[in-house]
């Protein structure tokens, strides 16, 4: 049995990062060999198998060929006659296209090697316009390596514009869409994903409400970008950083200043009310996009008050109060903590700025964690129904005020 290791775990190896999962591709046999052999078919789309004793995956060699408009479009021929350069031909990008066999040996007919030292993203072959998910998927991938250096290939480039330009992308469905979205903002370069498709056509598609921030201006003095999408990468870029691997940050980060997109040009470069303004946009992509009730809730709360956490030194106890239990910060006591740290990322993701202090989310946490220990039971005895209420709050808004100190 002819078995190869391919994808990620070489290309990974190839860039001395540590590989992920194990995949593997058997080129010359059938599904009845490989059920001979103990392998267990799992594959519903085409043949993928169990191994015995590891539980690896193994897939036959396959074809594709194109039957239909968009990523489900395709007919899959893992014939035994399928050779191992046909199979890697059909993969997205030649970083993928390489193969290991059990001796160590590469098999590589698309210079994935060459372009993994080089740091090219590129296409393996014309098959790739046929697939609109590798727009998104080169977007996530330059995510991930772009702090290693990768680039996308000027030929790849153009060639995903050509599919945004024939109106491929919108075949994809929300849930692909946000798939790759989310394994974007958990990335390391977020930025990289935005950037990617903007500059090919695709965030307009996909994203317009972040598209739309791109070339809206902000005031110099308290953003020297100036521009809201350039200021968008930056917030998103601290979010990966403070908050690695967390997709709900990320999301929250990204949408927080929809808003400035509906500033009339008139209003330029001041953005009066953008927060509230944000929240519409905002629950329209949540819904197109079928995004999950956490990072929805999460983001919502982000985009309404980071205003609010940016001056709380101004706040009056009450409202300091007000602003926790609108958030429903005594029940999700984990949300504070988020919105701060969101906060924190819109404040730091500003030219010159990411090494900067907050101490406004060390007063939302002080304060939310005085309030939070006050709890109905410690109220004098007598007090009932919708006293108990009132008494609550005036007992948290004074353990704040006592956390928060002389004013």
């Amino acid at each position: 049995m002819k078995i190869y290791l391919v994808g990620g775990a070489v290309r990974d190896r190839l860039l001395g990062i540590t590989p992920g999962d194990r995949d593997y591709v058997v080129v010359g046999e059938t599904q009845a060999s490989m059920e001979a052999a103990g392998f267990r078919a799992i594959g519903r789309d085409f043949p993928v198998f169990l191994h015995p004793q590891t539980q690896a995956e193994h897939a036959l060699a396959r074809t594709e060929r194109k039957s239909g408009r968009g990523y489900r479009g395709f007919v899959v021929d893992a014939d035994p006659s399928v050779t191992l350069e046909q199979d890697l031909g059909r993969r997205d990008f030649t970083i993928n296209a390489i193969a290991e066999a059990p001796d160590g040996g590469l098999v590589d007919p698309y210079g994935g090697a060459r372009d993994i030292e080089a740091r090219v993203l590129r296409h393996v072959g014309d098959a790739f316009s046929e697939d609109p998910l590798r727009v998104l998927r080169a977007a996530r991938f330059m995510a991930r390596f772009a702090p290693l250096g990768f680039t996308i290939a000027d030929e790849t480039m153009a060639l995903m514009r050509g599919m945004v330009e024939a109106g491929e992308l919108e075949t994809l469905t929300p849930e692909r869409v946000w798939q790759e979205l989310s394994r974007a903002l958990a990335s390391k370069q977020p930025s990289a994903f935005l950037r990617t498709l903007h500059d090919c056509g695709a965030l307009a598609v996909v994203l317009p409400e972040v598209d739309a921030l791109y070339g809206v201006p902000q005031r110099a003095e308290f953003h020297p970008e100036v521009d809201t999408g350039v200021h968008q990468e930056l917030v998103s870029d601290m979010a990966a950083r403070l908050a690695p691997g967390d997709a709900v940050i990320g999301f929250a980060a990204l949408t927080h200043d929809l808003g400035k997109a509906l500033t009339p040009q008139d209003a330029w470069p001041r953005h009066i009310g953008h927060e509230h303004a944000g929240l519409k946009p905002l629950e329209a992509l949540c819904t197109r996009l079928k995004v999950p009730a956490a990072c929805r809730e999460l983001a919502v709360v982000a985009c309404r008050e980071h205003l609010n956490v940016h001056r709380i030194a101004e706040l009056r106890d009450e409202t300091l109060h007000d602003l926790i239990a609108r958030c429903d910060g005594f029940r999700k006591p984990e949300r504070i903590a988020q919105l701060a740290l969101v906060c924190e990322c819109d404040k730091r993701g500003r030219l010159g700025s990411a090494e900067a202090a907050y101490p406004q989310g060390d007063l939302l946490r002080r304060a939310h964690a005085a309030a939070s220990a006050v709890h109905a039971r410690d109220l004098a005895d007598g007090i009932t129904g919708p006293a108990v209420g009132a008494a609550l709050r005036k007992a948290r808004i004074a353990a704040i005020a006592q956390a928060r100190g002389p004013r």
